[in-house]
């Protein structure tokens, strides 16, 4: 039962992260035409500051990974056992898929409308890799510094900021990666593009999880409350972590 709740925790908060990155994308569009600067400035802000909610929102369930490259650096570090870890990225697949659906429908497009924004090329690449490893470093790096409650606004200001500073725009997750091929929109992306982007998400999230070794050769001891501490008992009276979450 705690696993389903952890899982279902997990599906929500990735459907609500793509509806905020899609919706408000299709939104900048929209009130911003012609104006790509201010379009992924208006897109940026909106993801950053939903990012934010939703992992307060389910946060102390699941930890709010939200994201696979998360979820399997914690596992490599002992946080989750296997059988958690695929059942967070599963959720985090299906939920971020629904929630890309969710958005189109909700500006009265189609469910699904595969995208022709070719995303490619070395730069875009790399700028994955530097996403992505930042990404790892923000969020186990501040959840070793045992600041937990300030996880949630280190994550959405480092999503927000790389938005900017990389070449790529951050996906840095590879379920908001395949879900954005289903939103021929602004932060939609190309189907033929997303193995590449994968691919470089994963190398940043091992570079990530190198250099969290380094500077943090303790980090094992905190890997339990990525991305906050939740529920974690495998077994006896489901409670929540002694830890709080609350700023």
């Amino acid at each position: 039962m705690l696993l389903t709740r952890r899982a279902l925790a997990e599906l929500v908060g990735s459907a609500l992260l793509l509806i905020a990155v899609i919706g408000s994308g299709i939104a900048a569009e929209r009130l911003s035409p012609g104006d790509t600067g201010l379009q992924l400035l208006e897109n940026a802000a909106a993801t950053a500051v939903a990012l934010v909610a939703i992992i307060l929102a389910v946060g102390a369930v699941s930890g709010a990974h939200l994201n696979p490259v998360v979820t399997l650096v914690d596992r490599l570090l002992g946080g989750l056992d296997t059988t958690t870890a695929a059942a967070y990225v599963g959720a985090q697949l299906v939920g971020a898929s629904a929630g890309a659906v969710v958005a189109n429908l909700m500006f009265d497009l189609p469910a699904i409308d595969w995208s022709t924004t070719e995303r490619s090329g070395g730069g875009l690449w790399l700028g994955e890799v530097i996403a992505t490893l930042g990404l790892v470093l923000v969020v186990f790096g501040t959840v070793r510094s045992g600041r937990t409650s300030a996880v949630p606004f280190a994550v959405g200001a480092y999503i927000g900021g790389a938005y900017f500073f990389t070449s790529s725009t951050s996906f840095a997750n590879p379920a908001v990666t395949l879900a954005r091929t289903l939103s021929d929109t602004f932060a939609g992306i190309d189907p033929a593009s997303v193995p590449a982007f994968v691919l470089a998400q994963v190398i940043g999230g091992v570079a990530g999880l190198l250099l969290v070794g380094v500077l943090y050769p303790d980090i094992m001891h905190a890997a339990g409350d990525v991305v906050l501490p939740h529920e974690h008992r495998a077994d006896g009276p489901e409670r929540p972590s002694s830890r709080s979450v609350s700023a």
